[in-house]
């Protein structure tokens, strides 16, 4: 399993993935991953030549007083999931990575003005900058997300939409458990 925090590094790799003919799958994630996250690669795998899975905890779509400092984090944890999953590429970026002295951001309005977005008014439009910038770092065929934030789901399908992005959405039932998963317990 290859692990990159370089966005030119992972067009590259990508990019010589769909030369050679491959179908590309991205699960998009903040970490920390669990058998929500394992339920979502199996369906990737089976549907990929190829598997990327982001791990990146998104400054953008946390607000003034929300837990980003908080957020939990197990990298190691998540690539030995990952790898026991068997996944491609871990796409590990920091934050000076995805965000350098940014200017654009993305929002998609009504979608996200009610619900979860009423409470935390920036926090949409951080998703899709960030599922924006994976889509154009990764240019997958198909990317993967959970059905239980049906919301992100509905918003981000909009995204796709209105962007022309050709992209398959997928979205998935999704398991949550209390704790995280050991990889043993997924083979």
């Amino acid at each position: 399993m290859k692990i990159s925090v370089s966005i030119p590094e992972v067009k590259q790799w990508v990019k010589a993935q769909k030369i050679a003919g491959k179908t590309v799958g991205l699960v998009p994630t903040m970490g920390y991953l669990h058998e929500g996250h394992a339920s979502l690669i199996k369906r990737c795998l089976a549907e990929n030549d190829v598997v990327v899975v982001s791990n990146f905890v998104n400054p953008t779509q946390f607000g003034v007083g929300e837990d980003l400092a908080d957020y939990p984090r197990d990298f190691n944890q998540d690539c030995t999931l990952c790898e026991a999953l068997g996944v491609d590429m871990v796409f590990h970026p920091d934050s000076q990575e995805m965000y350098n002295a940014p200017h654009v951001s993305v929002a998609v309005d009504t979608l996200s003005e009610t619900l979860c977005g009423k409470t935390r008014p920036i926090h949409f439009s951080g998703v899709c900058t960030v599922v924006c910038k994976l889509f154009n770092i990764v240019a997958p065929d198909r990317a993967y997300f959970g059905e239980k934030d049906a919301q992100q789901l509905a918003i981000i399908r909009k995204m796709v939409e209105d962007l022309n992005f050709d992209i398959e959405v997928i979205g998935c039932p999704i398991v949550r458990e209390d704790t995280k998963i050991q990889p043993e317990a997924t083979i």
